[in-house]
Protein backbone atom coordinates (compact mmCIF):
# COMPACT_ATOMS: atom_id res chain seq x y z
CA UNK A 1 0.00 0.00 0.00
CA UNK A 2 2.80 2.42 0.95
CA UNK A 3 4.58 1.76 -2.34
CA UNK A 4 1.35 2.25 -4.27
CA UNK A 5 0.91 5.68 -2.65
CA UNK A 6 4.53 6.57 -3.49
CA UNK A 7 4.05 5.93 -7.21
CA UNK A 8 0.47 7.24 -7.32
CA UNK A 9 1.52 10.61 -5.89
CA UNK A 10 4.64 10.74 -8.07
CA UNK A 11 2.90 10.07 -11.39
CA UNK A 12 -0.11 12.24 -10.52
CA UNK A 13 2.13 15.22 -9.89
CA UNK A 14 4.20 14.44 -12.97
CA UNK A 15 1.13 14.31 -15.22
CA UNK A 16 -0.12 17.74 -14.09
CA UNK A 17 3.25 19.32 -14.87
CA UNK A 18 4.86 19.64 -11.42
CA UNK A 19 8.69 19.91 -11.69
CA UNK A 20 10.39 16.56 -11.21
CA UNK A 21 12.28 17.63 -8.07
CA UNK A 22 8.98 18.34 -6.28
CA UNK A 23 7.42 15.14 -7.63
CA UNK A 24 10.26 13.19 -6.04
CA UNK A 25 10.17 15.15 -2.77
CA UNK A 26 6.40 15.20 -2.19
CA UNK A 27 5.90 11.53 -3.11
CA UNK A 28 8.78 10.54 -0.81
CA UNK A 29 7.30 12.55 2.08
CA UNK A 30 3.91 10.93 1.47
CA UNK A 31 5.48 7.48 1.70
CA UNK A 32 7.51 8.27 4.84
CA UNK A 33 4.52 9.73 6.69
CA UNK A 34 2.25 6.83 5.73
CA UNK A 35 4.90 4.26 6.67
CA UNK A 36 5.57 5.98 10.01
CA UNK A 37 9.28 6.51 9.26
CA UNK A 38 10.99 9.42 11.03
CA UNK A 39 11.40 12.46 8.78
CA UNK A 40 14.97 12.86 10.01
CA UNK A 41 15.83 10.49 7.18
CA UNK A 42 15.07 13.31 4.70
CA UNK A 43 18.06 15.61 5.47
CA UNK A 44 20.27 12.54 5.93
CA UNK A 45 19.52 11.19 2.45
CA UNK A 46 19.60 14.64 0.83
CA UNK A 47 23.08 15.26 2.24
CA UNK A 48 24.27 11.74 1.40
CA UNK A 49 23.19 12.23 -2.21
CA UNK A 50 25.09 15.49 -2.59
CA UNK A 51 28.15 14.53 -0.51
CA UNK A 52 30.35 13.40 -3.38
CA UNK A 53 33.68 14.89 -4.44
CA UNK A 54 32.97 14.04 -8.09
CA UNK A 55 29.80 16.17 -8.04
CA UNK A 56 31.90 19.25 -7.26
CA UNK A 57 32.83 19.45 -10.93
CA UNK A 58 29.21 20.10 -11.96
CA UNK A 59 29.16 23.77 -10.78
CA UNK A 60 32.55 24.25 -12.44
CA UNK A 61 31.41 23.00 -15.84
CA UNK A 62 28.12 24.95 -15.57
CA UNK A 63 30.12 28.11 -14.83
CA UNK A 64 32.48 27.44 -17.74
CA UNK A 65 29.53 26.96 -20.10
CA UNK A 66 27.83 30.14 -18.88
CA UNK A 67 31.04 32.14 -19.23
CA UNK A 68 31.52 30.97 -22.82
CA UNK A 69 27.86 31.52 -23.69
CA UNK A 70 27.83 35.14 -22.55
CA UNK A 71 30.25 35.89 -25.38
CA UNK A 72 28.95 35.37 -28.91
CA UNK A 73 30.21 31.80 -28.91
CA UNK A 74 26.96 30.37 -30.31
CA UNK A 75 27.14 32.67 -33.33
CA UNK A 76 30.78 31.75 -33.96
CA UNK A 77 29.98 28.02 -33.75
CA UNK A 78 27.03 28.27 -36.15
CA UNK A 79 28.95 30.41 -38.63
CA UNK A 80 31.86 27.96 -38.57
CA UNK A 81 29.56 24.95 -39.08
CA UNK A 82 27.76 26.74 -41.89
CA UNK A 83 31.05 27.64 -43.59
CA UNK A 84 32.00 23.95 -43.62
CA UNK A 85 28.61 22.44 -44.50
CA UNK A 86 26.37 25.19 -45.86
CA UNK A 87 27.10 24.47 -49.54
CA UNK A 88 25.58 20.97 -49.26
CA UNK A 89 21.86 20.54 -49.99
CA UNK A 90 20.09 21.31 -46.71
CA UNK A 91 23.37 22.69 -45.39
CA UNK A 92 21.78 24.72 -42.60
CA UNK A 93 20.30 21.51 -41.18
CA UNK A 94 23.74 19.90 -41.26
CA UNK A 95 25.25 23.04 -39.72
CA UNK A 96 22.64 22.82 -36.97
CA UNK A 97 23.84 19.32 -36.09
CA UNK A 98 27.50 20.34 -36.42
CA UNK A 99 26.90 23.33 -34.15
CA UNK A 100 25.36 21.05 -31.53
CA UNK A 101 28.39 18.76 -31.67
CA UNK A 102 30.74 21.68 -31.00
CA UNK A 103 28.43 23.32 -28.48
CA UNK A 104 28.10 19.99 -26.64
CA UNK A 105 31.78 20.28 -25.76
CA UNK A 106 30.96 23.43 -23.81
CA UNK A 107 27.56 23.07 -22.16
CA UNK A 108 27.29 19.32 -21.58
CA UNK A 109 23.49 19.57 -21.35
CA UNK A 110 20.84 18.97 -24.00
CA UNK A 111 18.38 21.66 -22.89
CA UNK A 112 21.05 24.40 -22.97
CA UNK A 113 22.02 23.22 -26.45
CA UNK A 114 18.42 23.34 -27.71
CA UNK A 115 17.84 26.82 -26.29
CA UNK A 116 21.11 28.38 -27.48
CA UNK A 117 21.38 26.80 -30.92
CA UNK A 118 17.61 26.93 -31.49
CA UNK A 119 17.31 30.63 -30.75
CA UNK A 120 19.62 31.33 -33.71
CA UNK A 121 19.02 28.43 -36.09
CA UNK A 122 15.23 27.94 -36.03
CA UNK A 123 14.44 31.52 -37.18
CA UNK A 124 17.43 31.51 -39.56
CA UNK A 125 16.45 28.22 -41.22
CA UNK A 126 12.83 29.37 -41.55
CA UNK A 127 13.90 32.58 -43.30
CA UNK A 128 16.07 30.55 -45.68
CA UNK A 129 13.14 28.42 -46.87
CA UNK A 130 13.13 25.43 -44.51
CA UNK A 131 9.95 24.15 -42.90
CA UNK A 132 9.78 25.52 -39.38
CA UNK A 133 8.81 22.10 -38.01
CA UNK A 134 11.92 20.55 -39.61
CA UNK A 135 14.12 23.29 -38.12
CA UNK A 136 12.67 22.70 -34.65
CA UNK A 137 12.95 18.92 -34.99
CA UNK A 138 16.60 18.88 -36.10
CA UNK A 139 17.47 21.33 -33.29
CA UNK A 140 15.81 19.18 -30.61
CA UNK A 141 17.20 15.90 -31.99
CA UNK A 142 20.77 17.14 -32.38
CA UNK A 143 20.79 18.36 -28.76
CA UNK A 144 21.16 14.71 -27.72
CA UNK A 145 24.80 14.94 -28.80
CA UNK A 146 25.62 17.47 -26.05
CA UNK A 147 25.45 15.15 -23.02
CA UNK A 148 27.36 12.39 -24.85
CA UNK A 149 30.37 14.37 -26.11
CA UNK A 150 32.47 15.50 -23.08
CA UNK A 151 32.16 17.31 -20.79
CA UNK A 152 28.87 15.66 -19.82
CA UNK A 153 26.89 16.18 -16.63
CA UNK A 154 25.10 12.78 -16.89
CA UNK A 155 28.47 11.05 -17.32
CA UNK A 156 29.64 12.76 -14.11
CA UNK A 157 26.55 11.43 -12.32
CA UNK A 158 27.29 7.90 -13.59
CA UNK A 159 30.85 8.21 -12.26
CA UNK A 160 29.62 9.35 -8.84
CA UNK A 161 27.08 6.50 -8.62
CA UNK A 162 29.34 3.67 -9.71
CA UNK A 163 32.90 4.69 -8.88
CA UNK A 164 33.79 4.54 -12.59
CA UNK A 165 36.46 7.04 -13.64
CA UNK A 166 34.75 10.17 -14.99
CA UNK A 167 37.68 10.60 -17.38
CA UNK A 168 37.03 7.16 -18.86
CA UNK A 169 33.31 7.92 -19.11
CA UNK A 170 34.14 11.13 -21.00
CA UNK A 171 36.34 9.20 -23.41
CA UNK A 172 33.72 6.49 -23.86
CA UNK A 173 31.22 9.08 -25.07
CA UNK A 174 33.38 10.51 -27.87
CA UNK A 175 32.81 7.86 -30.57
CA UNK A 176 29.06 7.41 -29.85
CA UNK A 177 28.69 11.20 -29.91
CA UNK A 178 30.28 11.50 -33.33
CA UNK A 179 28.21 8.56 -34.61
CA UNK A 180 25.06 10.33 -33.43
CA UNK A 181 26.07 13.53 -35.18
CA UNK A 182 26.97 11.72 -38.41
CA UNK A 183 23.70 9.74 -38.42
CA UNK A 184 21.62 12.89 -37.95
CA UNK A 185 23.54 14.71 -40.67
CA UNK A 186 22.79 11.87 -43.09
CA UNK A 187 19.12 11.94 -42.08
CA UNK A 188 18.92 15.71 -42.49
CA UNK A 189 20.57 15.47 -45.91
CA UNK A 190 18.14 12.79 -47.14
CA UNK A 191 15.15 14.87 -46.02
CA UNK A 192 16.66 18.02 -47.57
CA UNK A 193 17.17 16.31 -50.95
CA UNK A 194 13.64 14.91 -50.89
CA UNK A 195 12.12 18.31 -50.09
CA UNK A 196 14.58 20.32 -52.19
CA UNK A 197 15.74 22.54 -49.35
CA UNK A 198 18.22 25.29 -50.36
CA UNK A 199 21.98 25.25 -50.23
CA UNK A 200 24.30 28.12 -49.35
CA UNK A 201 27.17 29.54 -51.37
CA UNK A 202 30.35 27.54 -50.83
CA UNK A 203 32.75 29.33 -48.47
CA UNK A 204 36.31 29.91 -49.60
CA UNK A 205 39.23 28.51 -47.63
CA UNK A 206 40.01 32.01 -46.39
CA UNK A 207 36.41 32.45 -45.17
CA UNK A 208 36.52 29.08 -43.36
CA UNK A 209 39.74 30.10 -41.61
CA UNK A 210 38.26 33.47 -40.69
CA UNK A 211 35.12 32.14 -39.03
CA UNK A 212 37.07 29.19 -37.62
CA UNK A 213 39.06 31.54 -35.42
CA UNK A 214 35.96 32.22 -33.34
CA UNK A 215 35.04 28.56 -32.89
CA UNK A 216 38.69 27.67 -32.21
CA UNK A 217 38.52 28.78 -28.60
CA UNK A 218 35.46 26.62 -27.94
CA UNK A 219 37.16 23.58 -29.48
CA UNK A 220 40.32 24.29 -27.52
CA UNK A 221 38.44 24.22 -24.21
CA UNK A 222 37.17 20.70 -24.89
CA UNK A 223 40.71 19.65 -25.83
CA UNK A 224 42.12 21.13 -22.60
CA UNK A 225 39.55 19.27 -20.50
CA UNK A 226 40.15 15.91 -22.19
CA UNK A 227 43.94 16.21 -22.43
CA UNK A 228 44.21 17.34 -18.82
CA UNK A 229 42.19 14.38 -17.53
CA UNK A 230 43.74 11.79 -19.87
CA UNK A 231 47.26 13.06 -19.25
CA UNK A 232 46.78 12.94 -15.49
CA UNK A 233 47.35 16.68 -15.14
CA UNK A 234 44.18 17.12 -13.10
CA UNK A 235 41.05 15.34 -11.89
CA UNK A 236 37.62 16.04 -13.45
CA UNK A 237 36.87 18.44 -10.57
CA UNK A 238 40.13 20.31 -11.14
CA UNK A 239 39.41 20.22 -14.89
CA UNK A 240 36.11 22.04 -14.31
CA UNK A 241 37.95 24.81 -12.43
CA UNK A 242 40.57 25.09 -15.17
CA UNK A 243 37.77 25.23 -17.75
CA UNK A 244 36.10 28.06 -15.81
CA UNK A 245 39.34 30.04 -15.60
CA UNK A 246 39.98 29.48 -19.31
CA UNK A 247 36.41 30.49 -20.19
CA UNK A 248 36.72 33.66 -18.08
CA UNK A 249 39.92 34.74 -19.84
CA UNK A 250 38.53 33.96 -23.31
CA UNK A 251 35.12 35.52 -22.59
CA UNK A 252 36.63 38.66 -21.05
CA UNK A 253 39.59 39.32 -23.36
CA UNK A 254 38.91 37.43 -26.62
CA UNK A 255 35.15 37.44 -27.22
CA UNK A 256 34.77 40.45 -24.90
CA UNK A 257 31.21 39.44 -24.09
CA UNK A 258 31.93 39.28 -20.35
CA UNK A 259 32.19 42.54 -18.47
CA UNK A 260 32.63 43.27 -14.78
CA UNK A 261 29.05 44.55 -14.86
CA UNK A 262 27.40 41.34 -16.08
CA UNK A 263 29.71 39.01 -14.12
CA UNK A 264 27.68 39.07 -10.85
CA UNK A 265 24.47 38.03 -12.65
CA UNK A 266 26.35 35.28 -14.45
CA UNK A 267 27.68 33.94 -11.14
CA UNK A 268 24.21 34.07 -9.55
CA UNK A 269 22.71 32.18 -12.52
CA UNK A 270 25.44 29.55 -12.17
CA UNK A 271 24.80 29.21 -8.42
CA UNK A 272 21.04 28.81 -8.99
CA UNK A 273 21.52 26.23 -11.75
CA UNK A 274 24.01 24.28 -9.63
CA UNK A 275 21.79 24.43 -6.54
CA UNK A 276 18.70 23.23 -8.41
CA UNK A 277 20.70 20.38 -9.96
CA UNK A 278 22.19 19.27 -6.65
CA UNK A 279 18.77 19.49 -4.97
CA UNK A 280 17.47 17.19 -7.69
CA UNK A 281 20.35 14.80 -6.95
CA UNK A 282 19.47 14.85 -3.25
CA UNK A 283 15.74 14.28 -3.80
CA UNK A 284 16.41 11.48 -6.26
CA UNK A 285 18.72 9.87 -3.69
CA UNK A 286 15.89 9.95 -1.11
CA UNK A 287 13.46 8.43 -3.61
CA UNK A 288 16.03 5.81 -4.55
CA UNK A 289 16.61 4.93 -0.87
CA UNK A 290 12.87 4.27 -0.47
CA UNK A 291 12.87 2.01 -3.53
CA UNK A 292 15.90 0.13 -2.18
CA UNK A 293 14.30 -0.30 1.26
CA UNK A 294 11.27 -1.82 -0.49
CA UNK A 295 13.64 -4.06 -2.50
CA UNK A 296 12.12 -2.82 -5.76
CA UNK A 297 15.47 -2.75 -7.64
CA UNK A 298 16.00 -6.43 -6.77
CA UNK A 299 12.44 -7.21 -7.86
CA UNK A 300 13.11 -5.42 -11.18
CA UNK A 301 16.31 -7.41 -11.70
CA UNK A 302 14.57 -10.68 -10.92
CA UNK A 303 11.71 -9.79 -13.26
CA UNK A 304 14.15 -9.17 -16.12
CA UNK A 305 16.00 -12.43 -15.49
CA UNK A 306 12.68 -14.28 -15.25
CA UNK A 307 11.93 -13.17 -18.80
CA UNK A 308 15.31 -14.23 -20.15
CA UNK A 309 18.94 -14.66 -19.19
CA UNK A 310 20.12 -14.28 -22.79
CA UNK A 311 22.45 -11.23 -22.85
CA UNK A 312 20.98 -9.89 -26.09
CA UNK A 313 17.42 -10.09 -24.76
CA UNK A 314 18.39 -8.58 -21.38
CA UNK A 315 20.12 -5.63 -23.08
CA UNK A 316 17.04 -5.08 -25.25
CA UNK A 317 14.76 -5.11 -22.18
CA UNK A 318 17.01 -2.63 -20.36
CA UNK A 319 16.94 -0.35 -23.41
CA UNK A 320 13.15 -0.45 -23.56
CA UNK A 321 12.84 0.30 -19.82
CA UNK A 322 15.25 3.26 -20.02
CA UNK A 323 13.65 4.68 -23.18
CA UNK A 324 10.22 4.62 -21.53
CA UNK A 325 11.54 6.16 -18.31
CA UNK A 326 13.48 8.79 -20.30
CA UNK A 327 10.24 9.92 -21.93
CA UNK A 328 8.74 10.70 -18.51
CA UNK A 329 11.58 11.54 -16.12
CA UNK A 330 14.50 13.97 -16.04
CA UNK A 331 17.79 12.30 -16.99
CA UNK A 332 19.73 12.81 -13.77
CA UNK A 333 16.85 11.71 -11.53
CA UNK A 334 16.35 8.59 -13.65
CA UNK A 335 20.05 7.75 -13.47
CA UNK A 336 20.20 8.06 -9.68
CA UNK A 337 17.08 5.93 -9.19
CA UNK A 338 17.62 3.21 -11.79
CA UNK A 339 21.32 3.06 -12.69
CA UNK A 340 22.63 1.12 -9.65
CA UNK A 341 19.96 -1.58 -9.98
CA UNK A 342 20.26 -1.96 -13.75
CA UNK A 343 24.07 -1.93 -13.54
CA UNK A 344 23.90 -5.16 -11.50
CA UNK A 345 21.64 -6.69 -14.15
CA UNK A 346 24.02 -5.57 -16.92
CA UNK A 347 27.08 -6.93 -15.10
CA UNK A 348 25.16 -10.18 -14.59
CA UNK A 349 25.15 -10.71 -18.36
CA UNK A 350 28.79 -9.68 -18.77
CA UNK A 351 28.50 -5.98 -19.71
CA UNK A 352 31.39 -3.67 -18.87
CA UNK A 353 30.25 -0.90 -16.46
CA UNK A 354 31.61 1.83 -18.77
CA UNK A 355 29.80 0.31 -21.74
CA UNK A 356 26.56 0.16 -19.75
CA UNK A 357 27.03 3.72 -18.48
CA UNK A 358 27.23 5.12 -22.01
CA UNK A 359 24.23 3.03 -23.10
CA UNK A 360 22.14 4.21 -20.13
CA UNK A 361 22.95 7.89 -20.69
CA UNK A 362 22.22 7.62 -24.42
CA UNK A 363 18.85 5.99 -23.73
CA UNK A 364 17.75 8.67 -21.29
CA UNK A 365 19.02 11.52 -23.46
CA UNK A 366 17.01 10.22 -26.41
CA UNK A 367 14.06 10.31 -24.03
CA UNK A 368 14.43 14.11 -23.84
CA UNK A 369 13.22 14.26 -27.47
CA UNK A 370 10.33 11.82 -27.15
CA UNK A 371 6.75 12.54 -26.05
CA UNK A 372 5.03 12.98 -23.68
CA UNK A 373 7.51 14.83 -21.44
CA UNK A 374 10.49 15.38 -23.75
CA UNK A 375 11.91 18.67 -22.43
CA UNK A 376 13.89 19.47 -25.58
CA UNK A 377 10.70 19.09 -27.66
CA UNK A 378 8.96 21.71 -25.54
CA UNK A 379 11.92 24.12 -25.79
CA UNK A 380 12.21 23.75 -29.59
CA UNK A 381 8.43 24.06 -30.06
CA UNK A 382 8.41 27.18 -27.88
CA UNK A 383 11.21 28.85 -29.85
CA UNK A 384 9.55 27.97 -33.15
CA UNK A 385 6.08 28.96 -31.86
CA UNK A 386 4.76 25.61 -33.06
CA UNK A 387 2.23 23.15 -31.65
CA UNK A 388 3.93 20.14 -30.09
CA UNK A 389 2.24 17.74 -32.53
CA UNK A 390 4.04 19.24 -35.53
CA UNK A 391 7.47 18.94 -33.90
CA UNK A 392 6.76 15.36 -32.78
CA UNK A 393 5.73 14.42 -36.33
CA UNK A 394 8.87 16.01 -37.81
CA UNK A 395 11.31 14.48 -35.33
CA UNK A 396 10.54 10.78 -36.02
CA UNK A 397 13.20 10.29 -38.75
CA UNK A 398 15.85 11.61 -36.35
CA UNK A 399 14.60 9.43 -33.51
CA UNK A 400 14.87 6.38 -35.75
CA UNK A 401 18.50 7.17 -36.67
CA UNK A 402 19.29 7.83 -32.98
CA UNK A 403 17.79 4.46 -32.06
CA UNK A 404 19.97 2.77 -34.70
CA UNK A 405 23.06 4.35 -33.09
CA UNK A 406 21.75 3.22 -29.69
CA UNK A 407 21.58 -0.37 -30.92
CA UNK A 408 25.15 -0.13 -32.24
CA UNK A 409 26.35 1.20 -28.89
CA UNK A 410 24.37 -1.46 -27.01
CA UNK A 411 25.48 -4.52 -28.96
CA UNK A 412 28.99 -3.51 -30.09
CA UNK A 413 30.98 -2.75 -26.92
CA UNK A 414 33.99 -1.49 -28.89
CA UNK A 415 32.00 1.60 -29.97
CA UNK A 416 32.24 2.96 -26.44
CA UNK A 417 35.20 0.98 -25.03
CA UNK A 418 37.72 1.36 -27.86
CA UNK A 419 38.92 4.87 -27.02
CA UNK A 420 39.18 4.40 -23.20
CA UNK A 421 41.10 1.12 -23.72
CA UNK A 422 43.37 2.79 -26.27
CA UNK A 423 44.24 5.73 -24.01
CA UNK A 424 44.47 3.82 -20.74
Amino acid sequence: MDTFVLFAVFFSLLLIGVPIVFCLGISSLSYLMLAGISLTIVPQRLYAGMDSFVLLCIPGFILAGNLMNVGNITDYIIRFSNALLGHIRGGLGLANVGGSMIFGGISGTAVADTASIGAVMIPGMTRSGYDKSFAAAVTAASSTVGPIIPPSVPMIIVGSLSGISVGKMFLAGVVPGFLLGLAMMITAYIIAVKRQYPREKKATFREVLSVGKGAFWALLMTFIILYGIIGGLFTPTEASIMASLYAFVVGMFVYKGITWKNLPKLLVDTAMSSASLLLLVGMANLFGWILTSEQLPQMLANAIFDISKNPYVVILIINIVLLIVGGFMETIAALIILFPALLKVAEGVGMDPIHFGVMAVLNLIIGLTTPPVGVCLFVAAGIGELPMTKVVKAIWPFLICNLIVLLLVSYIPAVSLWLPSLIH
